[in-house]
């Protein structure tokens, strides 16, 4: 299990006898995020045996039914291993939409102050709000299904090599992250979004881990 800073994807220390809570160097203090190097049923599983049960668990996104050549390639979570799980996130790669070549699209659930989302974004701070005022900002440009309740997500990033997009679901915040940018084009069809610790389909397909959780402030 690789263990980061959710902030900056940096190494992470661990309570001692000075500290008593988990620091990453940069960022200070952090609950830390716990990365399988390897995706599969098995991996899968451990991630949602580890996030729990109840209904103030974090959810676990995924698009379902995932896109036509579309496969689960990353998984991981943020908390301490003592404590609740804070944030959890997914990736997922597949044949980008308008151009040839692999995309990867990652979805984030966490509380506010983890940063996980973020980072994944290219943006600074820990919270969007910080970028947009929710929900007072613009009109919406993208809606999902969350659990089968309509979602808005408003654009809190958007490069040449990603765009990003931002709403709320089960009183978290909810990231979408798509590498590289023209894979949001997937997003301007109704996407339902599943929360696998409600029960994992069978008919799941898992690819070549993805890098992309394990990379540094961008």
């Amino acid at each position: 299990m690789i263990v980061c800073c959710p902030r900056c994807g940096g190494p992470v220390r661990g309570p001692n006898l000075s500290a008593s809570v988990w620091r990453c160097l940069t960022c200070g203090p952090v609950p830390p995020m716990h990365l399988p190097p390897h995706i599969g049923a098995e991996v899968l599983d451990s991630v949602i045996e580890r996030v729990g049960e109840g209904p103030d668990r974090a959810p676990l996104w995924c698009p379902w039914p995932l896109p036509r050549g579309w496969t689960v390639t990353g998984t991981g979570w943020v908390g301490d291993p003592a404590g609740d799980v804070v944030a959890t996130a997914v990736t997922c790669t597949g044949p980008s939409p308008l151009h040839a070549g692999p995309a990867d699209m990652v979805l984030i659930a966490e509380e506010p102050g983890v940063g996980l989302g973020n980072r994944l974004a290219g943006l600074h701070g820990s919270d969007p709000s910080v970028v947009i005022g929710l929900p007072a900002g613009p009109v919406a440009p993208v809606r999902v299904r969350a659990s089968g309740r309509d979602t808005p997500m408003w654009t809190v990033g958007d490069t040449p090599d990603r765009v990003s997009y931002v709403g709320e679901a089960r009183g978290r915040w909810l990231y979408v992250v798509a590498l590289p940018a023209d894979a949001g084009y997937l997003l301007s069809e109704p996407v339902s979004l599943h929360d696998l610790c409600d029960g994992v389909p069978p008919e799941l397909v898992y690819g070549a881990p993805s890098m992309v959780l394990h990379g540094r402030t961008i």
